[in-house]
């Protein structure tokens, strides 16, 4: 009596087991037949993974992977056939702690594949469930759901839109980059202070040819908005910021400098010390017409050919940790004399090596085409102006009116 009990569930168990295996090794026949025509189709991966001699290894796993891997391959045309072949590319977001699951009915929400169980069984069967990325994709309906796939394990870097401020130095647009995630400030000064576009890959921008070697590129990094991708390489943002420079500063401006008798490092070398003494737009054509005045014969008498500006001597002392600036102030200008670098113009005659921060396109303009003036000196007015002077009398009087 029991065995007669017990015949009917063992038939059932043994069919069953009959009836997986058959599946099994029909599942790996069909794989090994279709693997080399789903290659040539172009998918770049194979849509399943080949395993051999299934009735040889037979387990639970393997069982289920293979009956998967046929449902796979019977539903071919949907995984391999785009949803809309003339389908534009869309943006789509993955959340960081996304699960597949809401990722694939997300992806068919938005009409990017026809059946969202069917991407998570080709996720599971090639491995991919957990290789999913967080961050910013671009995806169409014109791509196939092994495409999706493949786009969803690369997350695109993200554009970040930054503005570079005219009139900072180097040290500052490294710090501003690294706090918007952009490049990592200490890599982006080394690069700078390298000054050398052939060591970073880049081509010989007619601007930079003037450039002394040794030179950092300070001065040359254009103050503009940006849009740069997150961590990106300090050649990357160099060569963006660059290209910008050659095309904002014109045929004419390149022309005119030529009539002025400078190089380009040398009007941006004073251009940079006006951008950091001008408060007032409409100053900085004056400025830079004094400063070119102490440089040339109008002052020689007066200043004998030293610039004396406050910038460069600011420059020169670097980071100052108790008033947290690049930029300290000084209670008297005697205190400036303690600096000894070249950079520093109340040591120094003449122009300093190069730029001291990143001068916009208007203090360069001011540079290129001065005002018509025989103006030696300045001082602050205090409404954030300045008080002009051509003598060094005049300017004395200047000074204990608006500095006491």
């Amino acid at each position: 009596m029991t065995l007669i009990r017990i015949l009917p569930r063992l038939l059932i168990f043994l069919v069953t087991v009959l009836a997986i295996a058959l599946i099994a090794w029909l599942a790996g026949r069909w794989t090994r037949a279709q693997q080399q025509a789903y290659l040539a189709e172009g998918s770049g991966s194979g849509l399943v993974r080949h395993v051999d001699a299934p009735w040889r290894t037979l387990n639970p796993d393997n069982i289920e992977m293979q009956i998967l891997q046929f449902y796979l391959n019977l539903n071919r045309d949907v995984v391999y056939r785009p949803v809309d072949p003339e389908g534009e590319t869309v943006p789509f977001h993955v959340s960081l702690g996304e699960t597949g699951f809401e990722i694939s009915e997300r992806l068919q929400e938005a009409g990017l594949i026809k059946d969202a169980g069917l991407f998570r069984l080709y996720m599971r069967v090639n491995g991919i469930e957990n290789k999913l990325e967080a961050g910013d994709f671009r995806l169409s309906p014109a791509m196939t759901m092994p495409e999706i796939a493949a786009a969803l394990q690369r997350a695109q870097a993200e554009d970040v839109v930054v503005r570079i401020p005219e009139g900072r130095r180097a040290e500052e647009i490294a710090r501003l980059l690294e706090d918007e995630g952009i490049v990592d400030a200490a890599e982006f000064m080394a690069a700078v202070r390298a000054g050398d576009t052939a060591l970073l890959g880049l081509p010989d921008y007619p601007l930079l040819k003037d450039k002394p070697p040794g030179v950092s590129f300070e001065g040359y990094l254009f103050p503009d908005t940006y849009r740069l991708p997150r961590n990106a390489t300090p050649a990357t943002i160099l060569r963006v910021m660059f290209e910008n420079l050659e095309a904002r500063v014109n045929d004419d401006l390149r022309n005119r400098l030529a009539a002025r008798g400078l190089t380009f490092h040398q009007a941006l070398t004073l251009a940079s010390i006006v951008e950091r003494e001008a408060a007032l737009p409409e100053e900085r054509p004056i400025i830079a017409s004094t400063y070119l005045n102490r440089l040339g014969e109008t002052c020689a008498d007066e200043v004998f050919g030293y610039l004396a500006a406050d910038p460069t001597a600011q420059y020169a002392m670097g980071y100052d940790p108790e008033q947290d600036t690049w930029w300290p102030v000084v209670e008297n200008v005697e205190q400036y004399l303690e600096f000894n670098s070249p950079y520093n113009t109340y040591l120094y005659p003449g122009l300093p090596p190069g730029p001291i921060d990143s001068p916009s396109l208007a203090s360069i303009e001011a540079v290129i085409n001065p005002a018509d003036t025989s103006y030696c000196y300045f001082v602050a007015s205090g409404d954030g102006g300045h008080v002009f002077a051509e003598t060094g009398a005049e300017h004395q009087i200047n000074v204990k009116t608006f500095q006491r």
